[in-house]
């Protein structure tokens, strides 16, 4: 009786294929899965508002598992303290603004967020300091925080609220869009990345995602225009844009080599030399 052929999972031929491509088919192949994934969420949701609940509820997801990860395996390895620092400013910056310029239900969100990033930092300097390795972690703050603070005094909404808080506003924006650099600086220094600590750059992948989406469905809907509501020379808009694009583009490798693992089985995330 002769053996059986094997037969081979159409998804992994599929990425075996894309690996096997060059840089510029690889780029022509994600602008493509871009727009198709945009396509059909303008089609499928109705409601825009929708993108923000579920770019909230995703990042809540994440922020579980990091939970989880701290309390039942007792170890914070693979994250980064100066990624948790990061979100933690730009939240306390983003709930002080909230609350003097919207108080709505985002800055109960953001409140619930806030608290949790700092348990998960209290958690890694204190309870859990023996496990972090803080020579992996060697991004300093001060090249995301700086040139943010910067960006936001020059470019900042400009709206009848005090100067200070539109500042603030635009310094959160920012900063948000750069915050993970440390995390997966430190990842790709490790070479490796354990599952919870993946599962939760994943969820930030996929909420910069949908928040990206929500923009770019608005701008297309208007041709245009919705970036410049407020005058042609009014530049808040689209540096809102331009920062949820560059966070997206900065999360979308780490995402295409989470997939790829998962669909191959594999618990651990192995990144590529630099």
């Amino acid at each position: 009786m002769g053996r059986r052929r094997a037969t081979r999972d159409p998804v992994n031929v599929l990425f075996g294929w894309v690996r096997r491509q060059s840089v510029k088919v690889k780029t022509f192949l994600a602008v493509v899965s871009v727009l198709c994934s945009l396509i059909a969420l303008k089609f499928l949701v109705r409601d825009q508002g929708h993108f923000f609940v579920a770019s909230e509820a995703i990042h809540a997801a994440g922020i579980i598992v990091l939970i989880y990860k701290l309390t039942r395996q007792k170890t914070c390895s693979g994250l980064s303290l100066k990624s948790q620092e990061l979100t933690a400013i730009f939240l306390a910056a983003r709930l002080y603004c909230s609350f003097v310029m919207e108080n709505d239900i985002h800055t109960l969100l953001d409140f619930a967020t806030l608290i949790s990033t700092l348990w998960v930092i209290y958690m890694i300097r204190f309870k859990l300091k023996g496990s972090y390795i803080e020579e992996l972690d060697n991004m300093p703050i001060y090249y995301m925080v700086v040139p943010s603070a910067v960006l936001a005094l020059i470019i900042h909404p400009w709206t009848s609220h005090f100067i200070l808080h539109r500042i603030l506003w635009a310094f959160c924006v920012y900063l948000e869009s750069v915050s993970v650099l440390p995390q997966l600086r430190m990842m790709q220094n490790a070479k490796m990345v354990e599952p919870f600590t993946s599962h939760y750059v994943f969820a930030l992948g996929v909420a910069r995602f949908l928040g990206c989406a929500h923009w770019i469905i608005q701008v297309i809907d208007t041709r245009g225009q919705y970036l410049f509501q407020f005058g042609s020379g009014y530049l808040w808009l689209p540096m809102v844009l331009l920062a949820e694009i560059v966070q997206t583009f900065i999360l979308a490798d780490f995402c295409y080599y989470y997939v790829k693992s998962v669909v191959d089985g594999q618990l651990l995330i192995r990144l590529p030399p630099v």
